[in-house]
């Protein structure tokens, strides 16, 4: 009988193995205190996102070299965007991460390292988790410019790279 249950005990190890390395602190925490308590169904719970505010949010992007704002019912017209719904990038500060990556006005924030940005506070998030990272993904989508004949607009994939000082 303890022949057919080690190989069980043995791969719940290393999945929990797997499990920590993936994670944080507080959920660490957390899961050792559910594996004391017997609930070991408590280690698939997530832990709970910090809170972001639309202000945090712009500084953020600030730090990385982009000044945007939400997608209201004027920048959908000037835009000719379907929906008034995103992130909207209104200047790129030269020298800056999202500059070097190639990140252009008007484009629209759509992920960052594979998270979906809809909101100001969705993108703060997302932007919190990459930039310590130092190198990350953010995908936009650049309306076709009517200057442009023929070019329309698409979805494009900017490979950041963020220099520790």
């Amino acid at each position: 009988m303890m022949n057919m249950i080690r190989p069980t005990i043995q791969h719940r190890i290393h999945r929990l193995g797997g499990l920590l390395a993936h994670i944080g602190q507080g959920a660490m925490v957390s899961m050792i205190l559910a594996f004391s308590l017997g609930t070991p169904y408590l280690l698939h719970a997530e832990t709970a996102p910090q809170a972001m505010t639309k202000e945090q949010a712009i500084k953020l992007g600030e730090d990385f070299g982009i000044i945007v704002g939400e997608v209201d019912e004027e920048i959908r017209d000037f835009l000719g965007l379907e929906r008034a719904k995103g992130v909207v990038v209104f200047e790129v500060i030269g020298g800056k991460p999202a500059a070097l990556a190639g990140i252009k006005p008007r484009a629209l924030i759509k992920e960052i390292n594979s998270v979906e940005v809809t909101t100001l506070e969705d993108f703060g998030l997302a932007l919190q988790d990459a930039l310590p990272t130092e190198n990350f993904s953010v995908a936009t989508y650049e309306p076709s410019d009517p200057d442009n004949q023929g070019i329309s607009g698409g979805i494009n994939f900017h490979f950041v790279r963020v220099e520790k000082s």
